[in-house]
């Protein structure tokens, strides 16, 4: 116990020291250095309200308010003005539009190679942070292929096939509790993945593959109790891809903007969006001491129709109001920092997001090949 809890307070001070300190101007303005590594964070269902209703009412100064580099990203999927998380976070994994409720599908439901699959290729490291189940849609589109998002235990499945590096957060039941009766705990392991159930054993583990499934479905919101599981999860995640000496792509989704937003209920929106940005002040940090990494923070689209329409100059109160109970076809932010972050600035189709990570990045598509290591 004590041993946890002198790494558990490592782990909270390295996040005060984020919350205390700034960006420095490379990370705020950008830099030309070479890109090795890429964080994308995404804020399911954020845009501009939902973040400026946490801005309005946090006392201080968010991290993301040091971003110079801004942009705005259109999300409509192939069938549909208003995309999901499946069809946006296809057109982000693989720079493919497809069809509301895909993944990793063309609308016609052929495969469409997604960034862990072209990170593997070319000998690089991929992994996914989330505080909803690592099945559900924004994840599962960095990793699986599945014509319906709801396919959770055939999504499950497809995290042995692609193996990610690491991935982080809930949905332990898919992978044991399966109607098969299939293990994937046990198939996890014989695949030489570290895994652990729970945040405890996540802050001790030292690996080079790792899953964490921390909950039976989803995590908890913040407000019941899931503390710093996002900080902590990118964190570690970032710590175990650094292994690899060629560089790595690591996804990180805030999941429960989107559902705050689906119930209208603000005071959740600010606490998930809040918690959103402390992540970022922690990837920062890493970023800057690793160098040569690429941060990014955007949304999959926009949800609840949300408008901020009255508060105070002291931070102490707003009022929103919401004209939906889904999802809009608004554009959605997108802030980047660091090396190659004037690629992601101006008007941006989602696909985009893809493509240029894969430039910078200096993805090839064929793979690395022996006469290229040569």
């Amino acid at each position: 116990m004590n041993k946890l809890f002198l790494r558990l307070n490592t782990y909270a001070l390295l996040i005060f020291l984020i919350l205390s300190g700034c960006s420095s101007d490379a990370y705020r303005h950008g830099s030309e250095e070479k890109v090795k590594n890429v964080v994308l964070i995404i804020g399911d269902g954020m845009g501009l309200a939902h973040l400026y209703s946490a801005m309005s009412l946090y006392q201080g100064t968010l991290n993301i308010e040091s971003a110079r580099n801004i942009g705005f990203v259109k999300t409509h999927s192939a069938d549909n003005y208003a995309t999901d998380s499946a069809a946006s976070g296809t057109a982000m994994a693989t720079g493919k539009k497809t069809r509301n409720g895909m993944i990793g599908l063309l609308p016609d439901s052929t495969v469409t190679e997604n960034l862990t699959e072209l990170l593997h290729k070319n000998e690089r490291a991929s992994g996914v942070v989330s505080t909803s189940a690592v099945t559900h849609a924004t994840p599962a589109s960095f990793v699986a292929h599945n014509i319906n998002r709801n396919n959770y235990y055939e999504i499950a499945e497809d995290f042995l096939l692609t193996q990610p590096d690491v991935f982080i957060g809930g949905g332990l039941k898919y992978f044991n509790k399966r109607p098969d009766n299939r293990d994937l705990i046990k198939d996890l392991r014989k695949n030489r993945y570290n895994v652990v159930l729970s945040i405890e054993d996540l802050l001790e583990v030292n690996s080079v593959k790792l899953a964490a499934l921390l909950s039976e479905e989803h995590m908890p919101q913040i407000s019941e109790g899931r503390g710093d599981m996002l900080s902590y999860g990118a964190l570690k995640a970032i710590e175990t891809l650094s292994k690899n000496r060629n560089g790595f792509f690591l996804m990180i989704e805030a999941s429960q903007i989107d559902w705050a937003a689906h119930s209208h209920d603000t005071r959740y929106i600010i606490e998930e969006t809040i918690d959103l940005d402390r992540t970022l002040g922690v990837v920062l940090d890493y970023a800057r001491r690793l160098g040569n990494t690429l941060v990014i923070v955007t949304a999959d689209h926009e949800t609840g129709g949300m408008t901020i329409v009255k508060g105070d100059n002291n931070k102490e109160s707003i009022v929103a109001e919401y004209s939906v109970g889904g999802h809009t076809g608004l554009a959605v932010p997108i802030y980047s920092f660091g090396p190659g972050a004037s690629q992601f600035t101006g008007f941006l189709d989602n696909t985009e997001i893809f493509n240029r990570i894969v430039k910078v990045m200096a993805l090839d598509e064929n793979g690395v090949t022996d006469s290229k290591k040569k």
